[in-house]
């Protein structure tokens, strides 16, 4: 395919090699020339300095000025989404994600399913779109026509388009969130791990739940039974509601958010009815664990939200996890058992252990690792995009 010279990008000499090695993003600094009249959201090719096409995708204002779509010359247009959508499918197919007793997945994972700036969550027959990216808000229309094309009748009903907090600001779009089809009695229910819960898609944080934690909150419930479990930063209640399934003789659900809090109290009795053994606080997390009586608990979960959502933040979200983590160690039973993560993209495995040895070395205590945890297999890593590694999640047996 001919290129038109007015969507070109030309980077500058040498700056090609990390595109020649498939990484999807180009970085402002790297580019030498912009075709002329280019709009945010508009596709551009991508050449080398000295003339070798190098990638198409979708151009942005800020430091990564192009997400690559394909490294082939390639038109992004209906076949195109379609043809990555089906691929996507296929795979969360083969993995056996889709069956009877769970219809809750991703199904597109930006980077990792090769369309950056992209998020699609099913909830049984519904889907949940988000973008975040101008070109993805731009090409929405595609992505639903595709969706529909490759799920076909039976498998989807709904598309909720939830962007408005997703999109750069600067972009100034305004993105409402809204059904782009269906949106007549929607069944807002849907089933993990044979479990149920209520999807607040509408106002709830992300696509409405935290779908990354599902192999984690699984092995939780290996751990449950018998003890006394504190699930902080509860949100929608995922972990609480394995606890119990898993034979908790008591779960305490704690979330600043009174609305996550009464999600929490619908999801359980979604699963179990009026159940004793749980309760519910809407507290401040670090005010909790402060005024909590030592060894109260046999199993905490520290699961919050991202505390460096960039690099500037780094060191203050590394104090924080630190704090949070000593916090949890100070007060957990003799031989407890804990779940500690960090979603903060900007902050690596490594940093996140350090933090946690640094509180577990405050704490005094002899702590072992039983498992080093990360995003499912949903939530797929492109291996030549390591950024896309961000959930990480450490399971210690604490003395």
């Amino acid at each position: 395919m001919g290129a038109n010279k007015t969507n070109q990008i030309i980077l500058r000499p040498r700056k090609e090699e990390s595109l020649k090695r498939f990484h999807p993003w180009v970085f402002s600094g790297a580019i030498a020339k912009t075709g002329q009249g280019i709009q945010e959201g508009d596709i551009v090719r991508v050449f080398s300095a000295s003339g070798e096409f190098l990638g198409v995708g979708h151009y942005q204002v800020g430091s990564i000025s192009v997400r690559i779509l394909s490294f082939t010359d390639e038109t992004i247009n209906e076949d195109f989404y379609a043809c990555r959508i089906s691929s996507a499918y296929r795979m969360r197919m083969k993995i056996g994600l889709l069956h009877a007793g769970n219809n809750i997945f991703r199904l597109i994972h930006g980077e990792g399913d090769h369309l950056p700036g992209l998020i699609i969550d099913m909830y049984g027959k519904t889907a949940v779109v988000q973008a975040h990216s101008v070109g993805m808000d731009g090409d929405k229309e595609k992505i639903v026509d595709a969706l529909q094309r490759v799920l076909g009748k039976d498998n989807l009903e709904n598309i909720f388009y939830k962007s408005e907090g997703t999109l750069p600001f600067k972009a100034g779009i305004e993105a409402d969130n809204d059904y782009l089809l269906g949106g007549q009695n929607v069944d807002p229910v849907a089933l993990e791990n044979g479990l149920r819960f209520n999807i607040d898609w509408l106002r709830g944080q992300k696509t409405g739940f935290f779908i990354d934690q599902r192999e984690n909150r699984r092995l939780l419930e290996k751990y449950a039974a018998g003890k006394d479990v504190l699930n902080m930063f509860c949100y929608t209640g995922g972990f609480s509601v394995y606890a119990l399934r898993g034979g908790a003789r008591s779960v305490h659900s704690v979330d600043s958010s009174a609305k996550a809090v009464s999600l929490t109290d619908e999801n359980i009795r979604l699963n179990f009815g009026e159940e004793p053994r749980h309760t519910s606080f809407s507290e401040d997390a670090f005010k909790f664990l402060k005024a909590s009586t030592a060894n109260a608990y046999d199993l905490i979960v520290l699961d919050p939200p991202a505390f460096a959502k960039h690099r500037g933040a780094i060191s203050n979200a590394l104090q924080g996890y630190k704090r949070l983590n000593l916090a949890a160690l100070e007060k957990i039973k003799q031989e407890g058992i804990l779940f500690t993560f960090s979603c903060s993209q900007a902050i690596n495995k490594e940093q996140f252990r350090l933090a946690v040895f640094s509180a577990a070395a405050i704490s005094g205590r002899k702590v072992s690792i039983l498992h080093q945890l990360t995003q499912p297999a949903d939530h797929p890593i492109n291996i030549y995009h390591p950024e896309g590694e961000y959930l990480k999640g450490l399971v210690l047996f604490v003395e």
